[in-house]
């Protein structure tokens, strides 16, 4: 007797930790998918419904529209780096620097943040943004909100890029960047 319970609980720690290998790895691929900028890669890790969830802020995707995300992202040329995962429990946090053109802009470059990835059969079906440690969110609205009323001054045709989240939304986002870089400074008195 003693025998059939030991080897139903290391059948039942193998399963485990099967499973805690695909989802690193379903992981591992997701962040493979941007680096490559490979679509095809990102979708086959996830659900047919995923969440992202920052702070109290929930964003719900369908692969399409998670596709248009992709998309905005990837105006910006992001360079992701896996620094670090860890399997816990059945789900996966990931530690990840990202430098782009829009975090350069808002001077918090690189930009290193955890996630913790939740999985429904396999795939990826919610994202929490846990913490962004190295931010400097102060300094991230200053230089944005600087932008928005800039460009709401300036350049009319192009505000409302700040929530925009389309294609379109994330060239005038990049537009306006590249503008009030170009603005003449104001010398002070």
């Amino acid at each position: 007797m003693r025998k059939i319970i030991f080897i139903f609980i290391l059948i039942v720690m193998a399963g485990c930790a099967d499973k805690k290998s695909a989802n690193y790895n379903q992981v591992s691929k997701y962040y493979e998918g941007f680096k490559n900028s490979n679509y095809g890669q990102i979708k086959s890790t996830i659900s047919d419904s995923l969440t992202i969830k920052e702070g109290y802020y929930t964003m719900p995707f369908t692969p399409e529209s998670y596709y248009g995300h992709f998309k905005w992202d990837s105006v910006f040329k992001p360079v992701y780096k896996v620094l670090l995962l860890e399997n816990q429990d059945e789900e996966v946090v990931a530690t990840v620097s990202v430098s782009s053109s829009r975090f350069e802009f808002l001077k918090n470059n690189p930009l290193t943040c955890k996630h913790r990835f939740h999985f429904k059969s396999g795939r990826i079906h919610k994202i929490e943004n846990l913490d962004c440690g190295d931010a400097n969110w102060e300094i991230w609205q200053k230089e944005r909100d600087s932008l928005v009323e800039w460009t709401k001054s300036n350049h009319p045709e192009l505000d409302g890029f700040i929530n925009d989240l389309s294609m379109k939304g994330a060239l005038n986002y990049l537009k306006a960047i590249e503008l009030y870089k170009k603005r003449p400074v104001k010398a002070m008195q």
